[in-house]
C-alpha cells in the first residue's frame, strides 16, 4: 500500500462499492438487502487491509472527506424538535456556528456545532465552518440561556480555524474566543464536547471547554492547522506529511495525554462511508456522558473540570 497517495485515491475502491451501495438503497426489496450485505462486507474486508497503513495525514484528509457528515446531520438524526437560535444580540448571525436547544432522550438539551457546506453556495454561506466573533457570542448566549433553566450542553467541533480576516479582528475575534473560555470553564451545567471532523486552533476550543472530550476516531484536534504550522515553522505548504506526523493530534496520541476522555469507534471506512452507524455509537456515547455528569453535584462538576484542565500537561519523569 502506498502511504504517499492521498486518502481520496486510496479509498477509490471503498468509493465505487458505496456508490452502489446507495443505489441499492432505494430498493426496499430482499435481493436489495443481500446485495448492500455484501457491499458492507466488501467494505470491511477492503477497509482491514486499509486502516494500518493510515497516516497522520490522511487523518486529516478523513475528518475534512466532503462527505463525512457535519453538525445538523447529527441533529436531524439525533434531536427532536431542534429549534435553532439566530444571532449574537450586538452584530448579527454568523451561519458557520448552529445553536439551539432540542429533545435529547426526551429531555431539554443546549446544541451548539461548526456547519460546514457541501454545495459551493452552502460552502460560502456557512463561511467554510470558520466562525466570526458574533458566532461564538451566539454560542455562549445559548450556553447561558441553559444554565439559566439547568439545560446540558452537547457542543459539535468541526472547523479548521476561527476565521482570520480583518472584520473579525476588527470586531474582536480573539476577545470573543477568550470570554467564551472564561465563562464556559465556569457554566453550572454539564458541557460535552465532540470532535466530529477537525478541531482547528482558538476556532475549535472557543466552543470546547467542558467536562468530557469526545472525539471520533478518525478526527483530529490541533493547536493550529496543518496548514498554518507548515508556512510558519517550515515555511513551506508542501511540509504537510511531516507536520502531521510531528504535531501529535490524532485521537490515540491525545488519549494517551491525558486530553480526550473517549473515543469513538467509526465504520470501515470511515463515518461518510455509513452515516447511520456512527450516528448510534455517537448517540450511545453521549447518552452515558450524559447520564454520569448529570449525577454530579454541581460544585464537583465545577471542581472535576478544573482539575480536568489543571491536569493537562503535568507529566512525570524518571
Amino acid at each position: 500500500m502506498d502511504k504517499q497517495k492521498d486518502f481520496y485515491q486510496l479509498e477509490k475502491d471503498i468509493q465505487d462499492i458505496y456508490r452502489q451501495i446507495q443505489i441499492l438503497t432505494e430498493n426496499e426489496d430482499e435481493a436489495a438487502a443481500v446485495e448492500i450485505k455484501k457491499g458492507r462486507a466488501a467494505i470491511a474486508q477492503k477497509w482491514e487491509k486499509l486502516a494500518p497503513v493510515l497516516t497522520p495525514l490522511h487523518y486529516v484528509q478523513i475528518a475534512r472527506h466532503p462527505q463525512r457528515p457535519y453538525t445538523l446531520d447529527y441533529l436531524n438524526a439525533l434531536v427532536e424538535n431542534f429549534v435553532e437560535f439566530h444571532g449574537d444580540r450586538r452584530a448579527g448571525d454568523d451561519t458557520a456556528i448552529v445553536a439551539g436547544f432540542g429533545f435529547y432522550k426526551g429531555k431539554t438539551t443546549a446544541f451548539i456545532g461548526h456547519q460546514k457546506g457541501r454545495t459551493t453556495r452552502n460552502r460560502i454561506m456557512r463561511n467554510f465552518g470558520q466562525p466570526n466573533p458574533e458566532g461564538y457570542r451566539k454560542a455562549l448566549r445559548v450556553m447561558k440561556l441553559a444554565e439559566k433553566f439547568g439545560y446540558p450542553v452537547v457542543t459539535l467541533i468541526d472547523t479548521p480555524g476561527a476565521y482570520p480576516g480583518i472584520q473579525a479582528e476588527e470586531r474582536g475575534q480573539a476577545e470573543a474566543i477568550a470570554f467564551n473560555l472564561k465563562e464556559i470553564a465556569n457554566l453550572r451545567v454539564p458541557v460535552i464536547n465532540i470532535v466530529i471532523g477537525e478541531g482547528g486552533s482558538g476556532g475549535a476550543l472557543a466552543i470546547g471547554v467542558g467536562d468530557e472530550l469526545i472525539m471520533l476516531q478518525y478526527s483530529f484536534y490541533s493547536v493550529i492547522s496543518p496548514e498554518g504550522c507548515a508556512a510558519i515553522l517550515w515555511n513551506d505548504q508542501d511540509a504537510m506529511s511531516q507536520v502531521t506526523e510531528n504535531l501529535h493530534f490524532l485521537p490515540e496520541d491525545l488519549k494517551k495525554f491525558n486530553i480526550v476522555d473517549t473515543i469513538i469507534s467509526e465504520p470501515a471506512g470511515g463515518a461518510h462511508v455509513d452515516w447511520n452507524t456512527t450516528f448510534l455509537h455517537v448517540d450511545k456515547v453521549l447518552a452515558e456522558a450524559l447520564d454520569r455528569l448529570r449525577k454530579k453535584d454541581v460544585n464537583k462538576l465545577l471542581d472535576d473540570r478544573y482539575g480536568k484542565y489543571r491536569n493537562i500537561g503535568i507529566y512525570k519523569t524518571e
